[in-house]
C-alpha cells in the first residue's frame, strides 16, 4: 500500500493538475470567488486528519485572452490576496489550512469548508459549473441577511483596528459562506497596510484605479468608495462606503447602486450624482436600514458610521439576530451564562427559518457536548430541530453528532432527557443504531439508582422507560427480549418501594407478552406474578390483567394442567382480597370462570378422544354364556341405588350378591349428556381368530344337551335285557302322571274295581287280554306307581299273554287339571296335550328337551285296555324294576313281546287302604328324588 502511495504522489507531481491532489480528496466544485471569480472552489477532505475542507483552485490558461504583462499582473495579486489571507486569522476571515500552491498550470490553496460565495447566492454564477442548480434555489432569509451583515462588520472591525488595514474590495464576491452559514471574509488581494506616521491614526496610501490595467486586478468600481477618484485620498471609512454598497445590493437582488461596467468615466458620474441621491434609490431598503445606508454612501467620509457604530443600530436588534451572535460568541462564555441561554434557546428556535437553524445553531450545539454538564441544556434545542428535519437530514445531520450522548450515564438528567423524546427517535433513527445505542440506554434507565428524579409533568425516570418500551417492541429482538429486557423489568418489580413503578412494570410486561412465545410465558412471566409481594387493588388489577393476556392471546394459550395446578389455585385466593371492590371482583371472577370453563372443555375433549381410542381397540371378550333366545336375562332388576350410580359413571356393578370390579386401567365415564359412538373396530389377525375359536367353543356349548338328572336304571343279572336310553326327564309329567295314577287307585280301591287300572277302566293289551278281577290272572300290563324307594319312574307292566282281557267298567270322579297345562314343557317338533287329555290319548309320547328318551304316555283304548300301538320288541324294551301293586307283580320279560305274559299273582290280597297309603308314599319319594337330581 506504500508503495502504491508513493507512486501516486510522484505521478501526481508530475502530471500537470491540481497541486493539492496529492494531499486531499477532491470533490466537486461547489463555488467561485474572488476578482472576476476567478478562483474555483472544490469540496474536499484531508486525507491525514479527514477534515472536510475547500480547495481553491486557479487555473492559468483562463488568462490567455490577456495580454502576457496583464497576466502576470493578475496572476501576482492572487498570489498576493492568499499570502495575505493566510497571515490573519480571525472568526470573521476565512481560515487557511493549507498554503498557496503554484504549478506551471495553477494555483491552490485549502482553507476551511466552504458552501459558497456570497457572489453564488446573489446570481453571479461565473466560472461555477455543477453547483449553480442548488444556488439558484438558495434564498437568504432576512436573519441570515442581518447576521452575515454583523459578522462582517466585525471582521472590518478587526481589520481597521486591530490588523490597521484596509480591505479595499468589500464586495459579494469577497465574502464566503462558511459550511454552517457563516459570513467570512477574503478575497484579501487589494489589502493595504497602514503605514508609518507620528500620531495615532494610521495613515494609508490610495492607489488609484488605473484604466490601462486589467480590472481582474483592480478592486470593483461598482463597490469603490467615490473619493478613490475625487480626493485621491482612502480611509476606513472607504470600507465603510463599500458596506453600503453591498447592503443596498443584498435588498435590491445582488444589484448594487450603480454599475460602471468596468468604466472610470462612469464612476465619475455616479460619484458626483451621490451628492444629490434621490430618497427613492432606497425605496428597497427596511425603513429601519434605509437612514444608515444613506449615511455610509455619504460623499463626506468623516460623516459615515464606522463598523462598531453600525453594528449598534436597531437593524440588527433582533432577537434572532441576537441570539445567533450569542451562539457566535459560546466560546468566550462561562457555563452558567451558557445554561442561561440556551434554557431560552428553544423559543428561539421556534422563530428561525429551518435552514438556520441546522446550519447555525445545531453545530454550535454539538461543540458544547463535549462538557457533559451542559448537554441536559442542549438537548432540548436539538431535540427541537430535529423534529423540524426530515428523516434523511435527521441521520445526515444530527445521528451521526447525537450518538455520543447516548453514553452519557451522569447527569442523570441526560437518560431522563433521552426518554422523553424517544418517540422522536424511534421514529427517526435506523432499526440498527436504535439496538446499538438506544437499548443501552433504556437498560441504564431501568437500573437507575434513582427513581427520584422526575420530569416536568411528575413522571420518574422509571415509570417514563416503562411507558416507552412497549411502543418499540416489534424493534426488539426476542433474545434481548428474553434475557436483558424481561429480567430487568422483573428485577425493578420485585425490588421497587413505590407503587406506581410496580404497576407500570407489570404493565409493561402484559403489553410485550404478544412478543413473547408460550413457554417463555408459563416459565417465566407466570411464576414470577406469584413472587409480588403487595396486593393494591393496581397490582392485583395488574396480575389479572396478565394473566387474561395470556388466556386470551391465541399463540399464547395456557394449558389445562397450567391453568389447573398453577393459575387457579393462585387467582382464587385473589378474588376475595379485601382491597378489591364490587367491580374488581368481578372482572376477577369473570377471568376465573372463563379458566374453569376452558379446563372443563379441554379436559372433556381429552377423555371424549381417549374413550374413542379405548373403544377402537377393545377386544372382544365372552363373559358367560347367553341363553336360547342370545340375551344375557333381565339387567338392572334388584340394584341398589349405589350400583346404578357406579354403572352410571363406568363401573359395572354387580347386583344379586355380584362383586364389584373396578379395572384399574380404566376411567369412570361420567354421564355428560353427550352420546358418543363408538367407531367400527378393525381386528387385527390374531383378534379375529381368537374370536373364531371362541365362536366355535360358544356353538359346541349350544349343541351339548342341558346338564338335567339322568334316570338311574338298575343293574340286571340278564345280559340280553334293554336297558332304557338316559336322557332329561319332565319333573312336571311325572309329577301329573303320578297324581293321577293315585287317583285311579283310590277310586278302584273304594268301588271295589280291578287293581291295576290307572283310571278305573278294563285295559287291554296288544293281545287282547283282560284283567277278570282283583285276583284274576291273564296277559296284560297293570300300571301302577313304584312303591320302592328306589323306583324312579312310572313303569308299565308288560302283558304275558296275547288274548284280550276286559275289565268291568266303572265310575270315576271328573277332576279338572287344566290349571296344570301351563307348567308341562313340550318341545317345539312335538304336539302339547292337555293334562285333562292326557288319560285319553292312545300311544302319546312325551318328552321335555330335545334328544330326551321318549316314553309312553298313560293311553286308553276305546275298549279300556292298553293297547301297545308302537310294536316295542325285545330289543327296544326298556328294563324297569318291579313294582308290586296289591297282588299282583309285573316282571319284565327278556325274550317275549308286550303282549305276552309276565305277571305272576302274588300271595295275599292288598286292601284298598293299604294301597293308597302305599302310592302317597311312592309320589313323596319319586318327588323328592327328582327334585334332588335336578337341584344337585
Amino acid at each position: 500500500m506504500d508503495v502504491l502511495n508513493r507512486l501516486k504522489n510522484a505521478v501526481t507531481s508530475v502530471i500537470p493538475g491540481n497541486p493539492l491532489a496529492r494531499d486531499f480528496d477532491i470533490h466537486g466544485q461547489v463555488a467561485s470567488t474572488g476578482p472576476g471569480l476567478l478562483w474555483k472552489i472544490f469540496s474536499a477532505v484531508k486525507k491525514s486528519t479527514k477534515e472536510e475542507a475547500a480547495v481553491f483552485y486557479f487555473e492559468k490558461k483562463v488568462l490567455d485572452k490577456y495580454h502576457k504583462r496583464d497576466k502576470e499582473v493578475i496572476i501576482e495579486s492572487l498570489r498576493k490576496g492568499v499570502q495575505q489571507l493566510t497571515k490573519l486569522r480571525h472568526p470573521r476571515i476565512l481560515s487557511v489550512i493549507h498554503p498557496l500552491e503554484e504549478t506551471r498550470e495553477a494555483l491552490a490553496f485549502a482553507t476551511e469548508p466552504v458552501f459558497s460565495s456570497l457572489a453564488n447566492v446573489l446570481g453571479s454564477c461565473d466560472n461555477l459549473s455543477g453547483g449553480s442548480k442548488i444556488l439558484s434555489e438558495f434564498q437568504l432569509y432576512e436573519v441570515e441577511i442581518k447576521h452575515g451583515l454583523l459578522q462582517i462588520l466585525e471582521g472590518l472591525g478587526f481589520l481597521h483596528n486591530d490588523a490597521k488595514m484596509l480591505h479595499r474590495n468589500i464586495c459579494p464576491s469577497s465574502i464566503v459562506l462558511a459550511k454552517f452559514g457563516t459570513w467570512k471574509l477574503a478575497g484579501c488581494e487589494f489589502v493595504q497596510q497602514a503605514g508609518d506616521s507620528q500620531d495615532q491614526k494610521a495613515f494609508f496610501t490610495c492607489h488609484e484605479w488605473r484604466s490601462d490595467m486589467p480590472r481582474d486586478a483592480q478592486p470593483n468600481l461598482d463597490y469603490m468608495a467615490p473619493e478613490y477618484e475625487l480626493n485621491h485620498t482612502c480611509s476606513p471609512a472607504s470600507d465603510m462606503f463599500s458596506f453600503g454598497i453591498l447592503m443596498y445590493a443584498l435588498h435590491n437582488n445582488g444589484r448594487p447602486l450603480y454599475e460602471c461596467e468596468g468604466e472610470l468615466r462612469t464612476f465619475r458620474q455616479n460619484a458626483e450624482e451621490l451628492g444629490s441621491m434621490r430618497n427613492s434609490l432606497l425605496s428597497k431598503m427596511p425603513s429601519q436600514l434605509a437612514d444608515h445606508v444613506k449615511l455610509l454612501l455619504n460623499l463626506e467620509p468623516t460623516i459615515r458610521p464606522d463598523a462598531a457604530q453600525m453594528m449598534k443600530i436597531p437593524f440588527f436588534e433582533d432577537m434572532a439576530c441576537i441570539a445567533l451572535q450569542y451562539i457566535d460568541s459560546l466560546y468566550q462564555r462561562e457555563n452558567i451564562e451558557k445554561s442561561n441561554f440556551f434554557k431560552g434557546l428553544p423559543k428561539i428556535i421556534e422563530c428561525l427559518p429551518k435552514r438556520v437553524s441546522q446550519q447555525r445553531v445545531l453545530p454550535a450545539l454539538f461543540k458544547e457536548g463535549v462538557n457533559a454538564n451542559m448537554v441536559p441544556f442542549i438537548l432540548p434545542s436539538i431535540f427541537l430541530i430535529s423534529e423540524q428535519s426530515t428523516t434523511e437530514e435527521y441521520r445526515e445531520m444530527v445521528l451521526p453528532e447525537l450518538i455520543p450522548f447516548f453514553k452519557i450515564r451522569e447527569p442523570i438528567q441526560v437518560m431522563l432527557m433521552f426518554l422523553q423524546n424517544m418517540n422522536l427517535l424511534l421514529s427517526k433513527t435506523p432499526a440498527q443504531q436504535i439496538q446499538t445505542y438506544v437499548f443501552p440506554l433504556i437498560f441504564a434507565a431501568l437500573e437507575a439508582d434513582s427513581p427520584q428524579i422526575q420530569s416536568t409533568d411528575g413522571v420518574s425516570m422509571q415509570e417514563l422507560c416503562l411507558s416507552i418500551i412497549p411502543t418499540f417492541a416489534d424493534l426488539i429482538e426476542y433474545t434481548t427480549l428474553k434475557k436483558s429486557m424481561i429480567p430487568r423489568i422483573k428485577k425493578l418489580c420485585l425490588g421497587t418501594s413505590v407503587l406506581n413503578v410496580r404497576v407500570n412494570c407489570l404493565l409493561c410486561i402484559g403489553k410485550l407478552m404478544d412478543q413473547m412465545d408460550k413457554w417463555f410465558v408459563l416459565d417465566e412471566i407466570l411464576p414470577f406474578l406469584r413472587e409480588i409481594p403487595s396486593r393494591e387493588p393496581a397490582v392485583l388489577m395488574s396480575i389479572l390483567g396478565i394473566h387474561k393476556v395470556a388466556l386470551s392471546e391465541p399463540k399464547l394459550g395456557i394449558t389445562k394442567d397450567v391453568m389447573a395446578n398453577k393459575v387457579l389455585p393462585f387467582l382464587i385466593p385473589l378474588c376475595i382480597d379485601n382491597n378489591l371492590n364490587l367491580n374488581q371482583f368481578n372482572a376477577y371472577m369473570g377471568v376465573v370462570k372463563e379458566m374453569l370453563s376452558k379446563v372443563e372443555t379441554e379436559h372433556r375433549t381429552k377423555l371424549e378422544q381417549l374413550d374413542q381410542i379405548q373403544q377402537e381397540h377393545k377386544t372382544l371378550e365372552i363373559s358367560k354364556i347367553v341363553g336360547e333366545n342370545g340375551s344375557f336375562g333381565k339387567q338392572g332388576e334388584g340394584k341398589t341405588f349405589m350400583d346404578k350410580f357406579w354403572s352410571g359413571i363406568g363401573f359395572g356393578g354387580g347386583g344379586g350378591g355380584e362383586s364389584m370390579k373396578v379395572n384399574a386401567s380404566s376411567t369412570p365415564e361420567v354421564n355428560s349428556g353427550v352420546n358418543v359412538t363408538p367407531k367400527k373396530t378393525t381386528l387385527s389377525l390374531e383378534e379375529k381368530q381368537k374370536l373364531a375359536k371362541q365362536q366355535e367353543q360358544e356353538k359346541a356349548l349350544k349343541s351339548q344337551p342341558p346338564l338335567d338328572p339322568q334316570s338311574k336304571t338298575p343293574s340286571t343279572s340278564k345280559p340280553s335285557s334293554v336297558t332304557p336310553s338316559s336322557g332329561p326327564r319332565d319333573l312336571t309329567s311325572t309329577l301329573m302322571e303320578s297324581n293321577m295314577r293315585n287317583l285311579s287307585m283310590s277310586s278302584k280301591s273304594s268301588s271295589g274295581s280291578n287293581i291295576g287300572s290307572p283310571a278305573g277302566t278294563p285295559m287291554s293289551t296288544s293281545g287282547g287280554a283282560n284283567w277278570p278281577g282283583a285276583t284274576g290272572m291273564g296277559g296284560g300290563v297293570n300300571w301302577a306307581s313304584a312303591s320302592s324307594t328306589n323306583s324312579h319312574y312310572m313303569t308299565p307292566q308288560p302283558s304275558l299273554s296275547s288274548s284280550n282281557t276286559s275289565f268291568p267298567s266303572a265310575e270315576k270322579p271328573k277332576v279338572d287339571l287344566s290349571s296344570f297345562d301351563t307348567l308341562l314343557t313340550t318341545p317345539s317338533s312335538a304336539k302339547k296335550v292337555p293334562v285333562n287329555q292326557m288319560g285319553q290319548t292312545t300311544g302319546m309320547w312325551t318328552a321335555s328337551q330335545p334328544g330326551m328318551t321318549p316314553r309312553p304316555s298313560l293311553g286308553m283304548t276305546g275298549a279300556g285296555g292298553i293297547s301297545n300301538s308302537q310294536g316295542w320288541g325285545q330289543n327296544t324294551m326298556p328294563s324297569y324294576q318291579q313294582p308290586t301293586f296289591g297282588a299282583f307283580t309285573a316282571s319284565p320279560s327278556t325274550n317275549q313281546s308286550w303282549g305276552g305274559s309276565g305277571i305272576r299273582p302274588m300271595s295275599g290280597v292288598m286292601q284298598p287302604m293299604q294301597a293308597s297309603q302305599q302310592n302317597s308314599a311312592a309320589n313323596k319319594s319319586l318327588t323328592s328324588d327328582d327334585l334332588k337330581d335336578l337341584l344337585g
